[in-house]
């Protein structure tokens, strides 16, 4: 006896034509008569699970979609709350969220979806060129990037792709629209003369195994603050990157690495393991390059790039951001003759080509050698005259670290960011509590001009406040 299918299951029948058919209800119509839909296949089993597949599908609720006619600025909300919140990392949440509720929605979010034009959107994008910068107008200029304009129109664009999908309009406006150039960073590097001046210095500094390591593994600022000692095989030199170090809303936060290449093991020189089995014996954290500051927590991102600036200024090396310390590791593995594929691992790209890209300056010399060694085996052609030498190691630098002269307690601390700003910063603590503020200016003299200013004000303010408590003490 045939075993009944149970109710709502649906029915599977063999048609005249020799397929399987599955039939399921779906609902009634006015007149109480069910409405169907079915499923062919060549064999029953295939239509009995084509027929599984559609009772899963009705049932799963489809999300709520806008109704047609809403405005550009409903449909970005419910697009990032609803599509990409849940799925970005928090760093990713905060740069949409700039650009759809600081940007694109107070400029666009009025207009109708389905009437928003090309033009509106290439309209918006030159008043960001021109007059869409928030903050630090009188440092930064009034308008944006080229680079954030261009994140901006990425974020829109996937937003209104979605509404193409969900057939709210017929096409993306943002397709034709003409974006600002892309523009390499210039990469610096290193000269084996100044890495040499640059640790002789770090180590007056107290940073030596820091910059010494980055140069020995080009790891990424937030990886190599991230590691801690269980994270290295100090018999064999393995070291485990399995997580970073960013800040989140002005917290520090730590995370696995953004791609699974950014989960490897590195092996570390035995000079460099040598030097780190010695400096571990001066650290009592579990971190490797903890915090100065607070217990048990890693350094701050922004006190290392700020430890660089005063090493390289000290070291008398040209002005370089950390990551190029990365840049210097890859371009000497390169010219030493590591080839791509190991190179890509090491420093946690996610694919060789990636890495080819990056460093294109360098392989094209290393595609011209083989080149010119190809030519002198298969055409016995004599070698050609070549500018650039083979890397040589260099002599001994003569350098002398300077000793340098440390700032006064309660002075606070200035730096330079880039060619032009300065940032001085004074973080009193107040009821056990650290009060950071900054001041910027386009010169050091200014800088440390606004940073005094800074400074007596917040003392005024401690003083107030010390007054006030003492005031509402009850009397003993």
């Amino acid at each position: 006896m045939a075993k009944r299918r149970k109710h709502g299951d649906g029915s599977v029948r063999l048609r005249k034509d020799g397929r399987w058919e599955g039939r399921v209800v779906i609902g009634y119509d006015e007149k109480g008569l069910p409405k169907t839909k079915n499923v062919l296949a060549k064999t029953k089993t295939e239509c009995v699970a084509k027929l599984k597949a559609l009772r899963e599908r009705l049932e799963t609720p489809a999300p709520e979609v806008p109704k047609a006619g809403l405005s550009l600025g409903a449909w970005l909300d419910h697009w990032y709350q609803d599509y990409k919140k849940a799925s970005l990392r928090p760093n990713t949440q905060m740069s949409y969220e700039r650009r759809i509720y600081q940007h694109i929605i107070p400029a666009l979010g009025g207009i109708q979806l389905d009437k928003l034009t090309t033009g509106d959107i290439q309209q918006f994008y030159t008043h960001l060129r021109q007059n869409g910068r928030l903050l630090r107008t009188e440092l930064y200029g009034e308008g944006l990037s080229d680079q954030t304009i261009r994140g901006i129109h990425t974020t829109l664009h996937a937003a209104l792709d979605k509404a193409v999908e969900e057939k709210l309009i017929f096409r993306n406006p943002a397709d034709s629209c003409k974006l600002p150039p892309v523009k390499g960073r210039e990469m610096k590097v290193l000269t084996p003369e100044e890495i040499q001046r640059l640790l002789i210095q770090a180590r007056e500094d107290g940073c030596y195994e820091l910059l010494l390591l980055e140069l020995a593994t080009g790891l990424r600022r937030g990886e190599i603050l991230a590691l801690q000692w269980r994270d290295l095989n100090l018999r064999t030199g393995a070291l485990r990157v399995e997580r970073q170090v960013h800040r989140v809303k002005g917290e520090l936060a730590v995370s696995p690495p953004k791609t699974k290449a950014g989960n490897r093991t590195v092996l570390l020189p035995a000079p460099v393991l040598n030097v780190l089995k010695t400096y571990k014996q001066a650290v009592h954290s579990r971190w490797m390059f903890p915090s100065p500051v607070k217990e048990d927590s890693p350094m701050d991102p922004a006190a290392v790039r700020k430890r660089l600036q005063t090493v390289l200024e000290r070291a008398e090396c040209k002005r370089l951001r950390f990551h190029d310390l990365r840049h210097t590791f890859a371009t000497a593995s390169l010219e030493h003759g590591m080839d791509i594929k190991t190179l890509s691992t090491i420093i946690g790209h996610v694919s060789s080509t990636t890495t080819l890209n990056t460093y294109t300056h360098v392989t094209d010399a290393m595609r011209q050698n083989a080149a010119d060694k190809i030519d002198q085996g298969i055409g016995r052609a004599e070698p050609k005259p070549r500018q650039e030498a083979a890397p040589q190691k260099p002599a001994p630098s003569t350098f002398q670290a300077h000793k340098g002269q440390r700032r006064k307690p309660g002075t606070g601390c200035v730096s330079q960011i880039n060619d032009h700003l300065w940032e001085g910063r004074y973080s009193p603590i107040f009821n056990g509590q650290r009060m950071a503020r900054n001041v910027y200016a386009k010169t050091e003299a200014e800088c440390e001009k606004k940073l005094a200013g800074l400074i007596w004000e917040m003392k005024a303010e401690i003083a107030a406040g010390k007054e006030q408590a003492k005031q509402q003490k009850p009397a003993s």
